[in-house]
């Protein structure tokens, strides 16, 4: 029995990587591939096609966040318009002499110099892209009769274009190549 088993695995015929066994060649075998894993020409090809879609949707994503940001600093401002009207109604002493006084207080109650009307990422000047520059009008009899602010983007082209302006009559208007003023149409104008 033994010897049998011998003589049937003498018969077998040789083998080779990537044959078959126990199945016929399909074609004339010219065109047998090792599929041991991807050529490079397909690697290539894979990569090739992940450039350009990043091509394509890396423009898109620096055209959304410049928006975002634009909208941000418009909003903000809207933001700071309506918490110096709630200043200067709760501590009767007109609106805020700078911009941190709008902001939290370390610790303990809010105050009129530290109302914590805004937050303090928007208190410090400095906020999704853009810079605050707050600018009071002179005190008269102890109260600040009005206030500018501008919000111009830190790198232009890049984190922002257009330049915002608002005052104490609360109307935010822009411009797109210069820091915005009082003369500019407002936004939506």
């Amino acid at each position: 029995m033994a010897g049998e088993l011998l003589l049937q695995v003498a018969q077998l015929p040789p083998y080779a990587p990537g044959a078959r066994i126990g199945k016929k060649k399909k074609g004339n075998g010219s065109m047998r591939r090792n599929s041991d894993g991807f050529s490079l020409i397909e690697l290539l090809i894979v990569v090739a096609i992940i450039l350009i879609i990043a091509a394509i949707a890396i423009p898109n994503l620096l055209r959304s966040k410049i928006a975002a940001n634009q909208a941000s600093a418009a909003q903000s401002l809207r933001t700071i318009t309506s918490c110096e009207v709630t200043y200067s109604t709760t501590y009767n002493q007109g609106y805020t002499s700078t911009l941190t006084q709008l902001g939290p207080p370390t610790s303990g109650r809010p105050t009129s110099s530290t109302a914590g009307l805004v937050d303090s990422v928007l208190a410090s000047g400095t906020k999704s892209g853009y810079s605050f520059t707050y600018t009071a009008s002179a005190a008269f009899n102890g109260s600040t009769p009005a206030y500018t602010v501008t919000a111009s983007p830190l790198t232009p082209g890049t984190t922002g274009q257009n330049y915002y302006y608002a005052d104490s009559t609360a109307v935010i208007r822009q411009n797109t190549s210069q820091t915005a003023s009082a003369s500019d149409s407002p936004i939506g104008g």
